[in-house]
């Protein structure tokens, strides 16, 4: 067998689950942790693990998990939200 299809059987064997982000629950992160993985991401880029060491509690897994879902409907409510809010 030549490397070509040795790594391709190595490949084809590993177990892969793919979670799709609709099974996914918003995280509730504070503002201050939500600022803080801004401004970290604007340095480090998404070194999620990096991240996650400055914010007690978190795992890299949800620093991610937030990144990805935060464009979607239920962070843009919530910023909607906050924005009427701070707008009173």
């Amino acid at each position: 067998m030549d490397k070509r299809r040795r790594k391709q059987a190595k490949n084809s064997s590993r177990c892969s689950e793919e979670v799709s982000s609709i099974e996914w629950e918003f995280i509730n992160m504070s503002e201050q942790e939500e600022d803080l993985i801004f401004r970290m991401h604007k340095l480090v880029g998404d070194r999620w693990a990096l991240i996650a060491g400055r914010i007690p509690g978190r795992k890299a897994e949800e620093i991610e998990r937030f990144w990805i879902m935060r464009d979607g409907e239920v962070f843009a409510s919530k910023q909607k939200k906050r924005a009427q809010y701070n707008s009173i």
